[in-house]
């Protein structure tokens, strides 16, 4: 069984013989959530876990036939990449928000409580905090801050090891610069099996995206910090969530902008407030700012790249992943494209992994 909770949904999947028995996705409107708002995440864990039970029993699941449930791993201390049993001290930094709060922490708290129901083990893999970047990736300029690593690790892992195969080669044998690209837009440097460098995808880092604002000068940032127009709170909005794309143009929905782009006309109801050449530039620097890192990351491998690899929901866009081919062809000829981020398959290919050989299974300390 894999659980991959989002902040207004849950998307699971129960796999048998590695093919699918459901896969389901129940979204929250936010009148099913208002009784958590201002609450710790794990308030919502009976609500949560009681559509779990109540959907195995939908399908009819015989529970005794489960081997393992895969939980999405959220916000635990930084880790190498791997399969890892939710153990105790797991569950505690994840249930304190030691590290960070996000919905995705409920994926590994859900599979162990699950797990430990059914008498089987949880398993997390590869969180957006696996952290194998390189000693020299983590300097800046000043001391006190250092780079951290936290990206789409979970997909780009996956996509890794796809590419690898289509290569005929072992991921572990593979240089490969990786664009997952989304909500948050990461791009990573992958040499020989580990993400030696990132771009911080979660806030002030990398390129600009739909609702985050990519890299920020400095000093602007501070200014306005200490204008006394604005609280962290409001920084952070400005950081991620009204940030990017949907800040200049008032929506994130990339389809929505390439319609208007297009066309010329605005949905009903749309937030769109520019002119289609507004919109259109505004893309096109995402789109500029992502093949710049992208480069960057190119950089690192020395150049020796044996494929670009791309993912994410932007992935379905032609314009986005074509224009970025334009950008990039100069590295290599070798473009992947795996649209979307099948999170569920990652997981369950984990556990499949774990179970296979319990050997890899690594221990969260």
């Amino acid at each position: 069984m894999v659980i991959n909770p989002g902040s207004t949904s849950d998307d699971i999947g129960y796999y048998k013989n590695g093919k699918p028995v459901f896969e389901t996705i129940s979204r929250y409107s936010s009148a099913r959530l208002k009784n958590f708002v201002g609450k710790e995440l794990a308030a919502q864990i009976p609500f949560r876990k009681k559509f779990l039970l109540d959907t195995l029993k939908k399908y009819k699941v015989n529970l005794k036939e489960i081997d393992a449930v895969a939980g999405r791993g959220g916000f635990v201390k930084p880790v190498e990449s791997g399969v890892y049993k939710v153990n105790d001290a797991m569950m505690k930094d994840l249930q304190s928000g030691r590290y960070g709060s996000h919905p995705s922490s409920l994926g590994s708290v859900l599979a162990r409580e699950m797990g430990d129901a059914l008498g089987v083990p949880a398993f997390m893999a590869d969180p957006v905090v696996v952290d194998e970047m390189a000693p020299l990736a983590r300097y800046t300029g000043v001391p006190e801050i250092r780079r951290k690593s936290i990206f789409h690790a979970l997909n780009q892992k996956r996509v890794a090891r796809l590419a690898a195969k289509k290569l005929g080669k072992k991921y572990e044998n593979c240089n490969l610069l990786i664009i997952h690209a989304g909500g948050g837009i990461s791009v990573a440097a992958h040499k020989n099996g580990r993400a030696v460098d990132v771009s911080e995808a979660y806030e002030g880092s990398g390129p600009m995206t739909p609702i985050r604002s990519g890299f920020i000068p400095g000093l602007d940032l501070a200014q306005m910090c200490f204008s006394g127009k604005y609280t962290l709170h409001d920084i952070r909005l400005k950081m991620r969530g009204k940030a990017g794309v949907a800040a200049h143009t008032g929506t994130a929905d990339i389809q929505e902008l390439e319609n208007f782009i297009k066309t010329g006309k605005k949905q009903k109801n749309s937030a769109v407030f520019c002119t289609p050449a507004k919109a259109k530039e505004v893309y096109d620097a995402m789109i500029y700012q992502t093949a710049k890192e992208a480069g960057a990351a190119a950089a690192v491998l020395k150049g020796k790249v044996d494929a670009v690899v791309l993912t994410g929901g932007l992935a379905y866009s032609k314009y986005f992943t074509g224009e970025l081919k334009k950008y990039l062809g100069f590295i290599t000829n070798k473009f992947f494209t795996y649209p979307g981020g099948d999170e569920k398959a990652a997981l369950r290919e984990a556990a499949e992994r774990a179970l296979e050989n319990p050997s890899i299974i690594k221990v969260y300390k």
